[in-house]
């Protein structure tokens, strides 16, 4: 590749299982919109989410079984700002999820990482995070 080519993502898309994909898309259109993504595509027993490209994408397991959460895995959202980390939070929370980290600069992982954590009500955790180079807001 030369200096001027575009490289693709490392990573096409992400998925996460849920049990009711309506119920799944009230959360992810709540929490999704206050970062500039929306449903892009229903296909199946899923939806995928994106700016122009479904990134993400809330489904049944295709083997049929019941989804869980991994422990472990979580997705993280780029936000563009302080104010969308802090409505990402807030959306989901009225949207039915559950709080896993209240929106706030989380120094131990980088300097100028500001993020919030939920789960969703199938009990995935996602994440919206942006950076602050500015001193933290507090």
């Amino acid at each position: 590749m030369t200096g001027t080519e575009t490289r693709a993502p490392l990573v096409s898309h992400v998925s996460v299982g849920v049990t009711d994909v309506h119920r799944a898309g009230l959360f992810y259109d709540a929490v999704l919109a206050t970062i500039g993504a929306r449903r892009l595509m229903e296909h199946g027993a899923g939806i995928g989410y994106g700016r122009t490209f479904p990134e993400f994408w809330a489904a049944q397991p295709h083997d049929g079984k019941r989804a869980i959460a991994g422990n472990g895995t979580h997705v993280c959202f780029n936000a563009p700002d302080i104010a969308a980390v802090a409505a990402f939070h807030t959306a989901g929370l009225a949207a039915g999820g559950f709080d896993d980290g209240a929106p706030g600069p989380r120094p131990e992982y980088a300097p100028g990482y500001y993020a919030a954590f939920l789960r969703d009500p199938d009990g995935n955790k996602v994440e919206a995070m942006c950076w602050n180079p500015r001193p933290d807001p507090a």
